[in-house]
């Protein structure tokens, strides 16, 4: 039997946990046998936030009406045993919802009002001032309670037609899009802007978040929601009427919102929801099978995408079957196809996703303190050549051999300057890369295309703005990667002369590769692409949403900067933590070969007795070596281990905890 969607997060997220807890552990025992450099720190603590910050977003995407509510039900909350997203007849979802887990938020619904579109912060921005959200309490051990606590995310208000064009809810340019004009003159509109939900749920506290989203009026007046929040989303399921099939108002979200990057593609799951609806008692089984199938293979053929990513279902079927535990009708529904295609395709390519810079990660780390062990096994074998050449000697060769080794010391003191030399000409270099992608740089490569988008009127040339931004951003990018190249050509020349001087073994890790940054710009680019179409030229017009625009976008490349930003720190690190390592161990060296001389002056027989040491020490590094293997090869392997044991998710686990 397959694993479902939620069988296969709860098996991913007991995995995050053990692989956590290994972790720490691996970083306790490096630390008791000094090999916790600073390099290694800041490996193993990315490595750790990597696994344990990892979140898979499934968005919800769809007009309204089409069961999107119903359907998060039926996937995720049925172990409830009654509906917990607002879910009834009509439009039901009326602002972007965001559902997740954060243990330092107490259960609860934040919302952040309509008004503040009307002002220019982004989404973002407003994300970090959570006293502008009102907030209710969940009680997320009373389904009823927390039921009816949701429903205030389909709250509205009316307001006039003027405020409903402020707020980007009314476009006199585009008539068939508004909303509908009441008796007294007024328009209903979202009272808010978007809701974040906070509840203890199994799934969520393991990293789920789930998106669920208005229909096309409320995405099109909120740009951050397709440029920001939608292409973080790891699975979009867009949802379809199977009675309605493909209509007007789909296509456009289709086209706009979700296949503007056709790599992306395989990551789109169309639903039509409601096959239920064609379940005709006057039709047989075969009948109703053929115009269900006879709609998938239309729908594929209209959104230009495989029948395989197009998914029959009945949510409200589904949800009713898991709810009275009905396995016949739970097969009807069809409803575990889609929660097939979300654990094999989604789960399985996340997983492995991860699973593999995990094993990338370990295996770095595995190298660099493999290389400190060789360092001290190699220092231990030369201190063990020096003593049995000391064997039979009398104290004046003794004497000699202390005086030989301080004078080595002294002189490998003196060096320090010229490796203080080579940081000093690494750290300059650096500083180019560092104000490259630096925050001020981004405002500054993108001044144009705001002057652009904040010019009166009809935006002409915006285009061509917008396209020679991304072209000097990608040449930012690729003049980095320059830069990069000649950081470590620079380091692996000084490392080898380093080793050649001082018998180290000092390897120049290779230099980030930012073309995954350059290919994400281009998303970014295609995404953004469709706002500065004819299509929108009225509404780009309005300086309220041209602002909106370019904040969501400043927003995105931040990011993508930072990110980048923190690959360099960590490479540079890992080149001068592996420097200081190696200066350290050569120290110790030193310490270590002048206090064998003096015991072996002070006491008769210390001789032998050094020499026994130094053996059983070559014994511990082979040792420690093993447990190093040991230790790291079940962190990569534990992935494995952990997919081998399906484990199912009970209603009770379900439920909230």
């Amino acid at each position: 039997m397959a694993t479902s969607f939620n069988e296969q997060f709860d098996q991913h997220g007991a995995w995050r946990r053990e692989f956590g807890l290994r972790l720490k552990l691996l970083a306790e025992w490096m630390k008791d046998h000094e090999l916790l450099d600073a390099g290694v720190e800041e490996r193993l603590r990315r490595l750790e936030m990597q696994v344990r910050a990892d979140k898979v977003m499934v968005a919800f995407v769809g007009e309204f009406s089409r069961g999107k509510s119903e359907l998060i039900n039926a996937v995720f909350f049925a172990g409830y045993g009654r509906r917990i997203m607002p879910a009834s007849a009509g439009r039901t979802t009326m602002c972007p919802t965001e559902m997740g887990y954060d243990a330092d938020v107490p259960p609860c619904l934040r919302l952040l009002p309509i008004e503040t579109r009307l002002q220019p912060q982004a989404l973002m921005g407003w994300r970090m001032v959570p006293e502008k959200w009102p907030r209710g309490d969940l009680d997320v051990n009373d389904p009823r309670q927390l039921a009816a606590a949701l429903e205030k995310v389909a709250e509205t208000r009316h307001v006039t037609r003027e405020e409903a064009q402020a707020l980007g809810f009314w476009h006199s340019q585009e008539p068939e899009d508004n909303p509908v004009v009441d008796a007294q003159g007024m328009v209903e509109v979202p009272k808010w802007r978007h809701a974040l939900i906070n509840i203890a749920h199994p799934l969520l506290k393991q990293g789920l978040v789930i998106l669920d989203t208005p229909g096309l009026n409320a995405i099109g007046a909120e740009p951050e929601l397709t440029v920001s929040l939608l292409p973080q989303a790891q699975a979009v399921v867009f949802i379809l009427g199977a009675d309605t099939g493909v209509t007007k108002s789909d296509m456009t979200i289709w086209r706009e919102h979700l296949v503007v990057d056709s790599e992306a593609s395989d990551l789109r799951l169309v639903v039509l929801n409601k096959i239920d609806t064609l379940w005709d008692a006057l039709s047989s089984p075969s009948q109703i099978q053929t115009q269900i199938d006879r709609q998938r293979a239309s729908t594929a053929d209209i959104l230009g995408i495989s029948q395989n990513q197009v998914i029959p279902i009945s949510a409200h079927k589904g949800l009713v079957a898991k709810v009275t535990d009905d396995a016949e009708l739970l097969e009807a529904s069809c409803l575990p196809r889609l929660e097939d295609a979300l654990a094999n395709g989604i789960m399985g390519q996340r997983q492995k996703i991860l699973g593999s810079a995990v094993a990338t990660g370990i295996s770095s780390l595995r190298q660099e303190t493999g290389r400190v062990i060789n360092i001290r096994r190699r220092d231990l074998a030369e201190q063990l050549m020096e003593l049995k050449g000391l064997q039979g000697k009398n104290s004046t060769v003794i004497k000699h051999m202390r005086s030989r080794i301080a004078q080595e010391q002294s002189d490998f003191d003196l060096s320090g300057a010229k490796i203080h030399a080579v940081r000093s000409v690494h750290l300059k270099l650096l500083r180019d890369v560092f104000d490259s992608l630096s925050a001020t740089a981004l405002k500054a490569e993108m001044a144009q295309l705001n002057t652009a988008l904040h010019q009166k009127g009809l935006k002409f040339g915006v285009k061509k703005a917008y396209s020679e931004t991304f072209e000097r951003l990608r040449a930012i990018f690729r003049r980095v990667q320059s830069l990069c190249k000649e950081i470590q050509s620079m380091l692996a020349a000084t490392f080898r002369q380093l080793n050649g001087e001082h018998g180290f073994s000092l390897q120049a890790p290779a230099e980030p590769q930012l073309e995954s940054f350059i290919h994400d710009l281009d998303s970014v680019e295609r995404g953004h692409l469709q706002y500065l179409g004819v299509a929108n030229t009225f509404r780009l017009a309005q300086s309220e949403f041209a602002d909106k625009l370019v904040r969501a976008l400043a927003t995105r490349l931040r990011t993508i900067h930072e990110t980048a930003l923190g690959e360099v720190e960590l490479w540079s690190k890992t080149a001068a933590a592996q420097l200081d390592a190696q200066l350290r161990e050569r120290r110790r060296n030193f310490a270590r070969r002048i206090e064998a001389i003096d015991r072996i002056q002070q006491a008769t027989g210390g001789l032998a007795d050094r020499i026994g040491e130094i053996q059983a020490q070559e014994v511990a590094m082979t040792e420690l070596e093993s447990k190093l293997g040991e230790l790291t090869n079940y962190l990569i392997k534990v992935r494995g281990a952990q997919q081998a044991k399906p484990r199912s998710v009970s209603a009770a686990e379900t439920a909230a905890t």
